[in-house]
């Protein structure tokens, strides 16, 4: 993306550079790698091309304007950049460059940007309008919405809230303490929101999505992870350990998390057919590899949950990845599948070799020592 600028291909062989997935996929790609030049001018080639407060969801080929059709995107950038600066404590880059860029970003989100996304009175983020698709659930076939999740889904939330707590911790790096205390009142804000209204206490886990109706979404899907599993959690405890739980009996399988339980209705095993089939089932049961990367993140996070293996923390993390390993002989050799079956055998589908399929992995294993 220009002479000193970098970006990530989505996905071999048909994607193209995808806000989202880069953003998800950095750190695996490049600061587990120690590629952190290569970190840098992709979170200054995605600085670049912020609009009113949001990230392109993905860069058209040729030269046509990005487009920015999405909600998690620009959230993740805020992820990717603390991590960035974890690793490589480029305090001068980050505090010069890059905070400007994510304040504007922050004070749209507040006042509203694109699709009617902006922070509710009850210090959530609602996005979303009839017919658009905004999270990484996106598939669409013409006018139908397969899993429309307009209004306040949980990874947002989750998303949101490390969203402020970063923001506020690097305004307190600037020696910005009185706007960084705003700021923490309105991650505070989030937090008891969410802590009232996301808890399926009948299910035991979170609901996935609250509508624009203030309906609830019970329906089980990995998203709620991201509750537990970013830097800042927004679950944890007994919770935590009971969405654990869940996940492991119903969403895990060796190489990666099904997007929706078995026994839901809309549960599609195999995907495959022509354009339609495949993108109904795309979210609704196909098994994400990338998501591996955030439940060990949740794993390691709750050392006291002890799955069905009897194990518990780096032990069970250790096993997922050892498990996992026999899909690098599979598909393209030692890379990584965007998606499988959501039965056994977990047939490979999709990109051949998938960024945040090879990033969340190979993350997780540098990060815990796998």
């Amino acid at each position: 993306r220009g002479e000193d600028l970098k970006t990530v291909i989505a996905g071999y062989h048909w994607f193209t550079d995808w806000g989202r997935d880069t953003m998800i996929s950095l750190p695996g790609l490049c600061l587990s790698t120690g590629r952190f030049e290569d970190a840098k001018k992709i979170i200054a080639a995605f600085a670049e091309n912020v609009s009113m407060g949001m990230l392109p969801n993905r860069f058209q080929d040729n030269n046509e304007p990005p487009e920015y059709n999405n909600v998690d995107g620009t959230l993740w950038y805020f992820i990717a950049v603390y991590k960035y600066m974890l690793a490589t404590k480029d305090e001068a880059f980050i505090l010069t460059e890059i905070l400007p860029v994510l304040k504007d970003i922050i004070d749209w989100h507040f006042k509203g940007t694109r699709y009617n996304i902006h922070v509710a009175e009850d210090g959530l983020l609602y996005a979303g309008e009839k017919g658009q698709q905004l999270t990484w659930m996106d598939a669409r076939i013409a006018d139908w919405v397969v899993t429309p999740r307009m209004g306040k889904p949980i990874e947002i939330q989750a998303l949101w809230y490390n969203v402020l707590k970063i923001f506020a911790e690097l305004l307190r790096m600037n020696e910005q303490e009185n706007d960084a205390a705003i700021i923490e009142l309105s991650a505070a804000k989030t937090k008891e929101s969410f802590d009232k209204l996301f808890w399926y206490a009948e299910g035991n886990y979170l609901y996935d999505n609250i509508d624009e109706n203030n309906g609830y979404d019970k329906s089980l899907r990995p998203n709620q992870l991201f509750a537990i599993s970013l830097p800042y959690p927004l679950l944890e405890g007994d919770k935590a350990k009971a969405v654990l739980q869940i996940a492991e009996e119903k969403l895990y399988t060796p190489v990666g998390l099904r997007s929706l339980a078995p026994d839901d209705t809309h549960y599609i095993k195999t995907y495959g057919g022509d354009v339609y089939k495949r993108d109904s089932a795309y979210h609704q049961g196909t098994v994400w590899s990338w998501l591996l990367g955030p439940y060990i993140d949740a794993i390691m996070s709750e050392p006291g949950f002890i799955g069905f293996d009897k194990l518990s923390g780096k032990e069970k993390a250790k096993k997922i990845i050892a498990d996992f390993t026999y899909h690098l002989n599979e598909g393209c050799i030692a890379s990584v599948s965007e998606i499988f079956d959501g039965d056994a055998p977990y047939h490979p589908r999709g990109c051949i070799a998938q960024a945040w399929g090879v990033a969340e992995i190979l993350r997780v294993i540098k990060e815990y020592g796998l």
